[in-house]
């Protein structure tokens, strides 16, 4: 038997745009994620030898949990068999907008091969990824990327500087679905260039910014959520949570993703602290954005004991390669 104990780290969107409905019914995005420090953990066993195998023991009973998902996608590409045993230990809220289950399922893509010693591409393991969610393969490069298309087209940006991270989890579920509902976009073909122009400059600007040289300058007066309207106005202590966060000097304070995670971001922990403190009693989780170096060395000291290798997806390089004789074609998702 082989064990590990991999991260799965979250995510927040820095800035997101929903610019409308496209004709394969999802929406046509403009979105920064940013991996931070608060991670759920995933213990992995594999006993080799015999059929394919696959349990998980998950406390929280997700319904439609992505890791079962995710786990018979890559052992079917890679021809996986014998006993998987996976525990799923959730410290990121469900339903806060955070990534939590595509977190999950990429952490999976990315261990299964590792535990058995196959090589997958990354190609390969994007194509599984986007097939189980459009922010997927994101998790699978972390630090911070420019997101396009539903999401899945990634472009690395840089990592803004200190970036401590004030959560606020009030353990409101909001259904992605019904916020994208609310917001109540047109077609994408229905958009006129001037439609979305003065919005995207200001998101344009957040991606220059990151992208700079020495990344972060100024980013916060560019971040936006579409989504903060609709929600607010059906939760607005969300709003009032949110006024708390500016109020105590955070830049920005923002809602993650559909919701209901907030977040501020300060320049010092000091400042975070004395921000905790006059929030009172709202659940809060204290935390720090991630760099794509910082993500790359985390999962490669969790798989240390399987894996001895600098290349990324972390894979041992002598490895058989179940997935040589398919034919994939290169996903513009790909960061180096």
């Amino acid at each position: 038997m082989r064990e590990v104990v991999v991260p799965a780290f979250a995510k927040l969107n820095l800035s997101l745009l929903v610019l409308g409905r496209r004709g394969d019914g999802y929406h046509e995005l403009r979105t920064v994620f940013q991996t931070i420090g608060l991670a759920d953990r995933l213990t992995m066993r594999h006993h080799p030898g015999g059929a394919l195998r696959i349990t998980l023991d998950d406390p929280l009973a997700i319904p439609g949990n992505l890791v079962l998902k995710a786990a018979h996608a890559v052992a079917e590409e890679a021809n996986l068999g014998g006993t998987w045993e996976i525990r799923l230990d959730k410290r990121i809220p469900m339903g806060g907008g955070m990534g939590g289950g595509s977190t999950d399922a990429a952490a999976v893509l990315l261990a299964m091969p590792a535990l058995a010693g196959r090589a997958v591409p990354m190609a390969v393991l994007e194509k599984l990824a986007l097939s189980l969610g459009s922010d997927v393969p994101f998790f699978l490069h972390g630090g911070a990327a420019l997101g396009l298309g539903r999401g899945e087209e990634l472009y690395p940006l840089g990592t803004p500087a200190g970036g401590y991270v004030l959560l606020v989890t009030p353990g409101i579920h909001v259904s992605t679905p019904e916020a994208f509902r609310a917001l109540a976009r047109p077609s994408v073909s229905e958009l006129t260039f001037t439609d979305p122009v003065p919005t995207l400059e200001t998101f344009r600007a957040l991606a220059a910014t990151l992208a700079a040289t020495r990344p972060g300058y100024g980013w916060q007066q560019y971040c936006q959520n579409d989504f903060e309207g609709p929600v607010f106005l059906r939760h607005p202590e969300l709003a009032a949570l949110r006024r708390k966060l500016e109020r105590a000097g955070a830049g920005p304070a923002r809602m993650s993703g559909s919701g209901s995670t907030l977040f501020g971001v300060f320049p010092t922990r000091g400042k975070l602290r004395e921000a905790r403190e006059s929030l009172g009693g709202a659940p809060v989780v204290e935390t720090q954005f991630m760099s794509r170096a910082r993500y790359r060395a985390a999962w490669r000291r969790a798989l240390a004991e399987v894996v001895r290798t600098t290349q990324w997806p972390p894979q041992n390089p002598y490895a058989s390669n179940a997935s040589s004789n398919r034919r994939s074609r290169p996903s513009r998702s790909t960061i180096r």
